[in-house]
């Protein structure tokens, strides 16, 4: 049966399978995909795209299985981590093409109620990124600081 107030159909959905270690088939070294991650790194790609570059180019299913370490863990030991965390740096690029979007369409209620939705969830996940020290406790989230770093 359907929801009264929305699409959704039920809360099924895929899941990855419970492993601790590598399939049999994948001979490859530890080093050698930590290798990989660097230089993937170094190139500017953030960690949701290396690990689909590694799993779709290189056939790694799941790098914590060689690595016994998470791609971000991996790169805040090298120190390539990204500064700001990317589901934040996400939001952050919505609302930075919502506002856009208003500055050109300023009749556009719905616009601008769903950037008043995003920038409430952007507060709160830098709340909570303040509360666990993965951003300086100084920093606030504004317009322009969002364009300089989404641009």
């Amino acid at each position: 049966m359907g929801r009264m107030y929305g699409s959704g159909k039920g809360i099924s959905k895929s899941s990855i399978p419970y492993k601790k270690r590598a399939p049999r088939w994948l001979n490859i070294d530890s080093s050698d995909v930590i290798k990989q991650i660097e230089a993937l790194a170094k190139k500017g790609y953030k960690p949701s795209q290396i690990g689909v570059i590694l799993r779709d180019n290189f056939a790694i299913p799941q790098s914590r299985l060689i690595t016994g370490g998470k791609i971000l863990r991996i790169l805040r030991k090298k120190n390539l981590a990204p500064e700001i965390p990317e589901d934040l740096y996400h939001l952050m690029k919505r609302a930075v093409s919502v506002r856009k979007h208003i500055e050109k369409n300023k009749r556009d209620k719905d616009s601008k109620y769903r950037l008043i939705l995003v920038e409430s969830k952007i507060h709160r996940l830098v709340r909570y990124y303040k509360l666990t020290k993965n951003i300086p406790s100084s920093w606030r989230y504004d317009y322009q600081t969002a364009l300089a770093l989404v641009s």
